[in-house]
């Protein structure tokens, strides 16, 4: 089945660039600040290596205020604004995405998870697979037996993500995802400033929506006398009611906002490479430009057979003629692939060349032994 993936742009952004802090704050010769950036690529290229998806789309919030503002004035009105060595990265991360050819999407008067939102089920509907990377566990009442929500976590300097499914949300709530805006509503939400209702936790919202379902049927049994709920907690409950319909609504991501629906805009499609490769450059991201060859131009393999006497050989054979080479003189053979990478190319083949003899190795066959070679630090490799 193919994928659909929905990152969350600034949620992503914002964990990348506080999991690369202090003195591993990355800079351009400027002296612009790019930790959230390489961050971020970081963690989209991995996503993309493991799942492989067709279409990928980068949600962002914009500066304006959304509908939920117009609703509540105090919407999010604790957080504080973002650190300015954030907020000069956000242009360079659509600079990046841009010549990556990767759709970005943003909608006045609705977040980022609204846009979320609505794409998890407009790729059901054209029966894709549906995978939203976001740090926003409010996400979370999306999922269902289609949509996937994936939380990007930082363990030990490395990055790892965790799934969560339908299945997964109702063990460990539960409650069925779509009922997680119920809770909300009760127990609002301190990082948006969504007040619920006094004196709800977590612990009580989740018992009572296990028992009644919902907020109305909630109401409906106080009001018929037919609820167990007594004391304090039924009096904030009974004081708190417009609380507890405006906090669901207010934590309520919108699955049908107006944004554009187009999937042939958001297939994966091969990067603007000397586009990249320039911003890589001013970036100083030399890892990546190695990564993906953005500085070597593929040498025809014909070009190879005129020079050099060419010979097929096993992963064994390799390592009796080459386990006592300090230089190793190597090409890449690549080929249009078709997994859907962002590049849209893989390696086919391995040419190691001595002795004016060219060995070439089935780069699938051998690539445990191939990837022992060039991870050998002794061992200088050099491109031909």
């Amino acid at each position: 089945m193919d994928k659909l993936v929905v990152i969350d742009g600034n949620s992503i952004l914002n964990r990348a660039f506080y999991g690369i802090m202090g003195s591993k704050m990355l800079q351009t010769a400027d002296g612009t600040y790019t930790n959230a950036v390489y961050g971020f690529l970081t963690i989209m290229f991995k996503l993309v290596e493991d799942l492989q998806p067709k279409y990928m789309v980068v949600a962002f919030d914009l500066k304006a205020p959304t509908k939920r503002h117009e609703m509540y004035k105090e919407y999010k009105g604790t957080r504080h604004g973002m650190p300015d060595e954030l907020a000069s990265q956000m242009p360079i991360i659509k600079e990046v995405l841009s010549a990556m050819n990767i759709a970005v999407l943003t909608k006045e008067g609705y977040e980022a998870d609204d846009i979320l939102g609505t794409l998890s089920r407009f790729g059901e509907s054209n029966g894709l697979e549906v995978v939203l990377l976001t740090g926003d566990r409010d996400s979370f009442q999306l999922a269902t037996e289609k949509t996937i929500i994936r939380i990007p976590r930082t363990k030990q300097g490395k990055t790892e993500t965790e799934n969560f499914d339908r299945e997964k949300i109702i063990e460990t709530y539960g409650i069925e995802p779509k009922a997680l805006i119920e809770v909300k509503g009760l127990m609002g939400d301190s990082s948006d400033n969504i007040p619920g209702v006094p004196g709800v936790g977590e612990k009580t919202a989740l018992n009572l929506i296990k028992e009644y379902g919902d907020i109305d049927n909630l109401y409906a049994k106080i009001e018929s006398g037919e609820a167990t709920v007594k004391g304090k907690l039924l009096e904030n409950l009974v004081n708190n009611k417009e609380l507890a319909y405006l906090s669901r609504t207010l934590g309520t991501i919108d699955v049908d906002s107006p944004i554009e629906k187009d999937l042939s805009k958001f297939e994966i499609v091969e990067w603007d490479k000397k586009k990249v490769l320039e911003l890589f450059k001013t970036l100083r991201f030399n890892k990546f430009i190695e990564r993906f060859g953005l500085e070597n131009e593929d040498i025809p393999t014909q070009s190879l057979e005129d020079l050099f006497e060419m010979k097929s050989i096993s992963s064994k054979e390799t390592e009796e003629l080459f386990s006592k080479e300090k230089n190793i003189y190597y090409f890449f053979e690549k080929v249009n692939s078709n997994k859907n990478l962002i590049i849209k190319q893989e390696i086919k083949n391995v040419y190691l060349a001595k002795d004016n003899m060219v060995y070439v190795l089935d780069f699938e066959t051998n690539k445990d032994y191939i990837k022992i070679i060039f991870e050998n630090k002794d061992i200088l490799k050099v491109r031909i």
